[in-house]
């Protein structure tokens, strides 16, 4: 079952629960937590995604040298074509099918969702972020007694009643508190 599967099934038996059994339903507490708006401003996150994008751009400035080297051998290609001999064409043709080959492999490579080198790295690098924003919404969860923290980003949410809380904010907070001793 899949996470998303998961979060919608979770909440229709919450939503059962709380028509079921009113005295549950009292003590039931349940939040959310947007992870996406977590992820564009906590400052760990935003390092690893502007490291990732000067990896990106690095790969990106390879590829287009590489396809700038394919384009002149095929113009030199077109122009020569009809004073080379056979097996020099042949040669050149061969030149430009690897340089072909190559600019694929390169591409497949680096960019491939599931075995790219740009994907591998994000993912390297972000697993400590999620393991910290993780924490803190655990901590925050016991702490505090939450039955059930919902992920916006998810599943799909279509209304939240008033009764549920917004965990966002205040684990922003606690994840900023975390670099402020660090940097102390």
């Amino acid at each position: 079952m899949s996470f998303k599967n998961l979060t919608k099934t979770v909440l229709i038996l919450s939503m059962v629960l709380l028509f079921v059994a009113p005295g549950f339903a009292q003590k039931f507490k349940m939040g959310f937590v947007h992870t996406q708006k977590i992820l564009a401003e906590f400052k760990d996150a935003v390092d690893v995604n502007k490291n990732i994008e000067e990896i990106d751009r690095q790969y990106q400035a390879e590829g287009r040298e590489m396809q700038q080297t394919l384009q002149t051998l095929q113009e030199q290609y077109q122009s020569q074509s009809l004073l080379l001999s056979d097996a020099k064409k042949r040669e050149k043709e061969q030149e430009i099918q690897n340089l072909v080959m190559k600019l694929q492999n390169f591409q497949r490579e680096k960019y491939d969702p599931q075995t790219g080198e740009i994907f591998k790295k994000q993912s390297e690098l972000l697993q400590p972020v999620y393991d910290k924003i993780n924490a803190v919404i655990k901590e925050i969860g016991e702490d505090e007694k939450y039955d059930l923290i919902l992920d916006t980003a998810a599943g799909n949410i279509l209304h939240v009643s008033k009764v549920v809380t917004d965990l966002t904010d205040k684990i922003m907070e606690e994840l900023n508190k975390g670099e402020t001793v660090k940097k102390n």
